[in-house]
């Protein structure tokens, strides 16, 4: 790993700016397509990238496609495979803003169960940090003012679903190359589209096509910048400012799709993040006092 900080971070920042205009285009797109059509596009582009630089390596697909987890990778595909199509879906039912909200209470997911699947030893200050950050969550959907419906469960169903891929991405990483989990599920993210997609195909209108051009650029480019992130710094420092994503999401829900920001949203936002960030900063002085 290439030790360079201030890079590593600009790039994840960047990213998560790539990421966040990619959302709003998803979003844009379901408004007239199904989730499934837009993700299977958008996957075999994926696959076509991870596909041309595994074949500029030395020995070719053949060792990136090499690992001892099989079972574990396949499982990763499947998961992040569902966790975009929940994202995308609950864009056009909750909005970028609410959605997003939600979501970023993935790490605090990955805090609370890294103790049972990984064997780390969680601390009492990451535990509390969990317990409040889901209060956070607990507060975005407002079960005082609004009815719980599937809708507005469902990134919450999506958060421990990212939450989840995230744990097994850190097991894979004790034997596999950040380059073979990446392929793997690029991989199995075309393979279940490619088989699932065709069910839902729409005809896509050729003024929609630029659109999802561009869906496929932003997509392919910030997963790009993710991993040339994390190999530039720990990321344990790079976590907090994947919350970026969210601050960009949100000027992109507001601005184009006239998404409403409540009381609630702003504040329960606020205790996930701050949750998430205090429970990276403790994650990586652990790291450093080990």
């Amino acid at each position: 790993m290439i030790n360079n900080v201030k890079l590593g971070i600009f790039i994840i920042i960047l990213s998560t700016l790539f990421f966040a205009i990619m959302d709003g285009v998803s979003r844009y797109l379901a408004d007239t397509y199904n989730v499934f059509v837009i993700n299977m596009i958008r996957s075999w582009v994926l696959a076509l990238l991870v596909v041309s630089i595994s074949l500029r390596n030395k020995n070719g697909i053949a060792k990136v496609l090499k690992t001892k987890q099989p079972y574990i990778q396949l499982i990763r595909g499947l998961l992040l495979t569902s966790a975009i199509l929940i994202g995308v879906y609950s864009f056009t039912k909750l909005g970028l803003v609410q959605t997003h909200s939600i979501l970023s209470s993935f790490p605090l997911i990955v805090v609370a169960f890294s103790g049972p699947i990984l064997k780390e030893k969680i601390g009492i200050q990451r535990f509390l940090a969990v317990i409040f950050g889901f209060t956070g969550v607990i507060i975005i959907l407002d079960p005082t003012n609004y009815i719980l419906s599937f809708d507005a469960i469902l990134p919450v169903v999506g958060a421990f679903v990212l939450g989840f891929y995230s744990i097994l991405t850190r097991k894979v990483s004790e034997t596999d190359t950040s380059e073979t989990s990446f392929f793997w599920v690029a991989i199995v993210g075309f393979v279940v589209m490619t088989i699932v997609g065709p069910f839902y195909w729409e005809p896509i209108l050729l003024n929609d096509w630029g659109w999802m051009a561009l869906l496929c650029v932003l997509s392919t480019a910030g997963h790009f910048l993710l991993i040339k992130a994390y190999e530039n710094a720990e990321a344990s420092i790079l976590q907090p400012f994947t919350y970026f994503q969210l601050f960009f999401a949100s000027v992109v829900g507001i601005l184009i799709f006239d998404d409403e920001i409540t009381m609630s949203i702003i504040f329960g936002g606020s205790i996930v993040v701050a949750s998430g960030i205090f429970a990276a900063w403790r994650t990586h002085i652990k790291s450093k006092n080990n």
